[in-house]
């Protein structure tokens, strides 16, 4: 899909949980628009009932006046209903009912300046172990040597595949500082915490191409952490494994 996922209004939508999200944004912009109409119309109303004129007075009392009390009510309201009614239920599923790793694809990014590392384990389906002592130019992911489970990693760079109609359980962590993962058509927005290991989750109900980016300014490169997001079917998303696993096999695992 590429560029064909972003248009004029919000990306398209390929989150199982999106639709809430959508509707959420939705209401929000209907009363925002509610409010800017109104108070435009009043701001105007006032510019002509108290402009200057001959025989008139200024008053310099501040006028008590009920309308404006109910409509600040009003937007309190709303908003409230809007915070109980829409966002913390959202949220609340969104972090409460995650899928079983065992019925999930699971992997692990982390983000460094100016770059995704998404680190897939190899056909052991194992992780390998990670300390930060180990990090160099050719072991990027700071894997253990002397840990068999890490031969066969897979660190894609700047690559992220899935496949559709399956949950993704990502364990978000980064080198140095504050990033932010993003995935516009998944409606998915998440810092990433030096020192801290974050997880998330999704689900994509359509297959295609679209982009990971960096939300949170992150140094001079941040407009380059780029990724590449591809929401496979499942028998492509096996073959892209299977060249990966072949290509660690066989050039030998420089993490």
């Amino acid at each position: 899909m590429g560029e064909a996922a972003y248009g004029w209004w919000s990306p398209v939508n390929i989150s199982t949980y999106g639709g809430e999200i959508d509707h959420l944004i939705a209401v929000i912009h209907w009363i925002m628009l509610l409010l800017f109409v109104g108070w435009g119309i009043f701001f105007f109303y006032c510019l002509i009932r108290f402009r200057q004129r001959a025989g008139q007075k200024a008053a310099y009392q501040p006028i008590h006046a009920k309308p404006s009390k109910y409509v600040e009510i009003a937007v309190i309201v709303a908003e409230a209903v809007l915070l109980l009614s829409f966002s913390m239920p959202a949220w609340a599923r969104f972090k409460n009912e995650f899928p079983a790793e065992k019925d999930a694809l699971v992997v692990h990014v982390v983000a460094e300046q100016f770059a995704w590392n998404v680190h897939y384990p190899g056909k052991d389906g194992k992780f390998g172990r990670k300390a930060p002592q180990f990090i160099s130019s050719s072991n990027l992911l700071g894997l253990d040597p002397d840990d068999p489970a890490g031969k066969d990693d897979i660190n894609a760079i700047n690559q992220l595949h899935f496949p559709v109609n399956k949950p993704v359980i990502v364990h978000l962590t980064t080198k140095d500082v504050i990033h932010s993962f993003k995935i516009p058509v998944l409606r998915l927005t998440q810092d990433t915490i030096p020192g801290t290991e974050i997880k998330i989750w999704f689900e994509a109900n359509k297959t295609g191409q679209f982009d990971l980016a960096c939300a949170q300014l992150c140094g001079l490169g941040h407009y380059r952490m780029r990724g590449a997001v591809s929401v496979d079917t499942p028998e492509a998303f096996a073959k892209w494994m299977a060249e990966r696993e072949s290509e660690v096999s066989g050039t030998g695992n420089e993490y």
